[in-house]
């Protein structure tokens, strides 16, 4: 989907043991061709993609260019986060981020103080290295190691922005990222504030927040805006997902002639609110813990619709290689395995091609893999994985759909036949989870041998 390339830049880790290539958000339904080695032409790329070894020897940074073998550092890539309340209708797609407000006058809802306790900053990447970092858990960017305690208290209708609290995370540094992580801890006196339209005239009332222990929103990666060389994650609460629908005319106005909305009065309404307070932050998904204990964990439905392929659309981005060399297609080299790639032109239909050449086979069939991330499985949803593949040596390969964090399978494992002349490979498979960042994988170590590789396709058939 187009938003997968708004930050793919982000992605870039500055010490990677390995080469990237080609990305786009190609959804294109093209029919595949076979495809056969005789009839490609030379060698278009102008980047050298050659894969480096991706083993814990060398920890140096490679310029992949053919001219300068430099190591080179990306720049820095801080962090922002800006915090408010946002009054307009929310788009059915939900990644826009409409930042107008409304008029005041024609506002049924109104709020007019709203915080909340920060208490961390994390991010959910995936990591081709030998540093350890549990992938559910994320890693805590902030608060720093020296100041593990420290909280920062959140106006959200003041509209917090936060920059120099941050000026020592560089995503650019902490792997292939994911989401982004804001934690929130309410104190027992925190509320909202507002006043709400009744016949005509406005009550004020207090929402209170003790229902929520601790709180942590997940953003995908497309919801983080880049610009002037940083990355800005706005947490919007949108009132209008908070409050329409609900109504307050039968409420009960306590003797200060204000509303109070809480367990012990006007609790009804207290609970439907609660019901949609998290979801109002439209996160991709939320942790939150009660007061009571009691852990919930879920995907914001509207959200991970708008990342979710549609029936009849590629969830691979750039199967057909067409698109500039960036972050997508990951080649990795690994246990005894190494192989460079390259993208060539097919002769006639000018397709491109990726060529997949191992020099080292390795020990295992994943000793050398052309991976894709951040494929969007639904559960209980039909897909067909299709792609076409031929080598200079007949033999085994491993497809597979798996979990980047767990390295389970959630999609499918095959193993496939590779011939000398090309062959179009379609497996159905219905996912048991949701998972928006599964793994597509060509396990093609185990030998020395060329592979050549066109139109990838992960298609939501129903």
């Amino acid at each position: 989907m187009k938003f997968f390339l708004s930050i793919a830049t982000i992605a870039v880790y500055a010490t990677a043991f390995l080469s990237l290539v080609a990305c786009s958000n190609d959804k294109s339904m093209a029919g595949i061709e076979i495809g056969n080695p005789s009839i490609a032409d030379g060698d278009t790329a102008t980047t050298d993609t050659s894969a480096k070894d991706t083993s814990v020897k060398d920890t140096s940074v490679k310029d992949t260019t053919p001219k300068d073998t430099a190591v080179k550092k990306q720049a820095a890539l801080p962090l922002v986060a800006e915090f408010s309340i946002d009054y307009s209708e929310v788009n059915v797609k939900a990644l826009a981020k409409e930042a107008s407000s409304g008029s005041e006058a024609e506002e049924p809802v109104l709020l007019d103080t709203f915080s909340l306790v920060l208490t961390q900053v994390r991010s959910f990447s995936s990591y081709y290295t030998s540093i350890s970092v549990d992938p559910v858990l994320g890693l805590q960017l902030w608060p720093y190691e020296e100041t593990p305690d420290e909280t920062l208290e959140i106006s959200f209708t003041k509209g917090s922005s936060v920059e120099d609290r941050f000026k020592n995370i560089d995503l650019q540094e902490e792997g292939y990222l994911k989401e982004m992580g804001v934690g929130f801890k309410p104190d027992e006196t925190m509320a909202i504030y507002g006043r709400v339209l009744i016949n005509k005239k406005y009550h004020p009332f207090v929402y209170s927040l003790s229902n929520f222990q601790t709180l942590m929103l997940r953003y995908h990666y497309s919801q983080i805006d880049t610009a002037d060389g940083k990355a800005n994650l706005s947490v919007i609460f949108r009132v209008k997902l908070f409050t329409n629908g609900i109504d307050f005319s039968g409420a009960e106005v306590g003797e200060d002639s204000v509303i109070h909305i809480d367990s012990k009065y006007n609790s009804d309404l207290w609970n439907a609110l609660n019901e949609r307070f998290v979801t109002s932050f439209q996160p991709l998904r939320y942790d939150y813990t009660t007061v009571a204990g009691d852990a919930h964990s879920e995907y914001v439905i509207d959200i991970w619709k708008g990342i979710a392929a549609k029936k009849g659309e590629n969830t691979i981005i750039n199967g057909n290689f067409q698109s500039p060399f960036t972050t997508d297609w990951i080649l990795m080299n690994q246990f005894g395995g190494n192989a460079d790639t390259s993208v060539i032109l097919e002769k006639g239909s000018k397709e491109r091609i990726m060529k997949v050449h191992v020099t080292e086979g390795g020990k295992h069939s994943y000793s050398v893999q052309l991976i894709q991330e951040n494929v969007a499985l639904i559960a209980g949803v039909q897909y067909q994985c299709v792609f076409t593949i031929w080598s200079d040596v007949e033999g085994q390969i491993t497809a597979r759909i798996g979990s980047y964090s767990t390295y389970e399978t959630v999609g499918f494992q095959e193993h496939v036949e590779v011939h000398t002349t090309g062959q179009s490979v379609g497996i159905t498979f219905t996912p048991e989870v949701n998972d928006p960042f599964a793994r597509f994988e060509l396990n093609l170590g185990g030998s020395e041998r060329t592979f050549w590789i066109k139109e990838v396709k992960v298609l939501r058939i129903n």
